[in-house]
């Protein structure tokens, strides 16, 4: 196994992701990243095309045989989540990630990897640099924005592609292979702030929200863990409701698409309430730890006094509606899918809250398989916003992939893989966005499937790739290229 870093990147698909992470490539901010890949094909004297959602798509000719194999699109997104942990010093716009490895782990120090979804990157680039892996012609398609709108996939020009098969590699299970996905869509409540003077006999004091593990709001949403923002709002409502304090602002999560970690409130309190709400802080703590024990053991409250003066609080009916809208936006599982065992068919998660001078914004983020679900979600919200005299922003709506039992692409990885491994590879469909939806709504007739290796704790500082993994997915992708003169 590799020891150190300069061994690991001796391999052509690590010496590409290490290269990458020295870019910058949070959703939004892709230009540089997307300037390296047009680079990268120039000096190949590749195909390459740059749309203005800084989409690129990059062209190789079949190798000798392959010539009457039918073109194959390669598909991944060149954005990633960035999250850090609270007391990592680290810029997500210029700084590059700083790679470690861990026995056979990959991981980054004190932020997330970016292997969700670096290592499609990776894989291609390694694949257009190859001139030793026979395959069909390529079409290479890395999208943009996938992580928070999907907006690069919406985008993309689909007269630009003569494939009618896609193989995404976007998928986070080793030995599994992905045929459907959810579709989902963005909706923020936004809440119209009054202010208030604040009291000068108060002192300002930080409620927080710790030590809970997040994740993926589609792939972790059914592991019942903690939501920092749903949290913080049942502990506000009792604190306001039981003592004379002031809320001066809220916030909590940072990406729609993470179930929060982290929340926080900055209170105004009369000294004679303080030991008594460090006392009831102290009870909801112990209650968190017993409600969270399996899923989030590590939970806790903290409860510090702020130096910052206060000339301004939120007034009583902001503070009540914006309690109301923590309480009642739904987090979580809404359905499960009848027909795959285990599978979530709707869910939600109300991943961020911020406050500003003019307005408090709630984001959450919608999934579903089913299309009327999906929209049933939207049609709530909607109305709890007109209740609470809310706004209510709706963007990000992207398709679901459904399943195709007749896909002759899932057959031949199907077939490839039990040669390759004596083994049968598992059949699933998942609980998060996908982009082959959005290119199968596009393409009439594409024929997809999603595959990858083994990632874990994915949008979160402590995501790591399994080295081994990235390694046997490679080597089973180039081998079924391989096999396609038998589509």
């Amino acid at each position: 196994m590799y020891s150190n870093l300069a061994e690991l990147t001796s391999h052509p698909v690590f010496h590409y992701f290490a290269e990458i992470s020295n870019i910058p490539r949070g959703s939004g901010n892709e230009k540089e990243i997307s300037d390296y890949l047009v680079r990268f094909a120039r000096d190949r004297n590749l195909e390459v095309v740059q749309d203005n959602t800084l989409n690129v798509i990059i062209k190789k000719t079949a190798t000798a045989g392959y010539n009457s194999a039918p073109t194959v699109i390669i598909q991944g997104h060149m954005d990633m989540v960035c999250e850090k942990n609270k007391d990592t010093i680290h810029d997500f716009e210029k700084d590059p990630l700083q790679l470690r490895i861990v026995g056979d782990m990959l991981y980054a120090t004190g932020t997330t990897l970016g292997a969700d979804n670096g290592i499609a990157v990776a894989y291609a680039l390694a694949l257009l640099d190859s001139n030793d892996i026979p395959h069909p012609s390529l079409e290479v398609v890395i999208t943009t924005e996938e992580e928070t709108t999907m907006n690069g996939a919406l985008d993309v020009d689909a007269s630009h592609f003569e494939g009618k098969i896609l193989i995404n590699i976007d998928s986070e299970e080793d030995g599994k292979l992905l045929v459907s996905s959810a579709g989902g869509i963005r909706v923020r409540q936004i809440l119209p702030i009054i202010w208030e003077p604040a009291s000068n006999n108060e002192v300002t004091y930080c409620i927080s929200i710790r030590g809970l593990k997040g994740g993926h709001s589609g792939i972790s949403i059914n592991k019942e863990r903690g939501n920092s923002n749903k949290l913080l709002g049942r502990l506000l409502q009792d604190l306001t409701t039981e003592f004379p304090c002031s809320v001066q602002q809220i916030s909590g999560g940072l990406k729609g698409n993470a179930i929060p970690r982290e929340a926080e409130a900055s209170v105004l309190i009369h000294l004679d309430d303080v030991q008594k709400i460090a006392e009831k802080i102290q009870q909801w703590d112990e209650t968190f730890k017993n409600e969270l024990q399996s899923s989030d053991p590590e939970v806790w409250i903290g409860f510090e006094k702020s130096d910052s003066a206060s000339t301004k609080v939120l007034s009583k009916e902001t503070v009540r509606k914006a309690i109301t809208s923590l309480l009642l936006i739904p987090h979580g599982v809404q359905g499960m899918n009848m027909g795959i065992e285990g599978l979530v068919e709707s869910s939600t998660n109300l991943g961020v809250v911020t406050t500003t001078d003019t307005e408090m914004k709630f984001e959450s983020e919608i999934r579903s398989s089913v299309k009327s679900m999906k929209y049933n979600m939207v049609t709530q919200a909607k109305v709890l916003a007109e209740m609470l005299g809310c706004e209510l922003l709706i963007d990000a709506d992207y398709p679901e992939w459904p399943y195709n039992p007749e896909s002759k692409l899932k057959k031949l990885f199907e077939q490839t893989y039990n040669e390759k491994y004596n083994n049968e590879i598992e059949i699933i469909a998942v609980h998060a966005g996908i982009e082959c939806g959005v290119f199968i709504d596009k393409i009439p007739g594409l024929d997809a499937v999603s595959i990858g290796p083994d990632m874990f704790a994915v949008h979160t500082p402590d995501e790591h790739l399994s080295i081994p993994s990235a390694i046997n997915n490679w080597e089973y992708f180039v081998y079924t290229l391989k096999r396609m003169k038998d589509l």
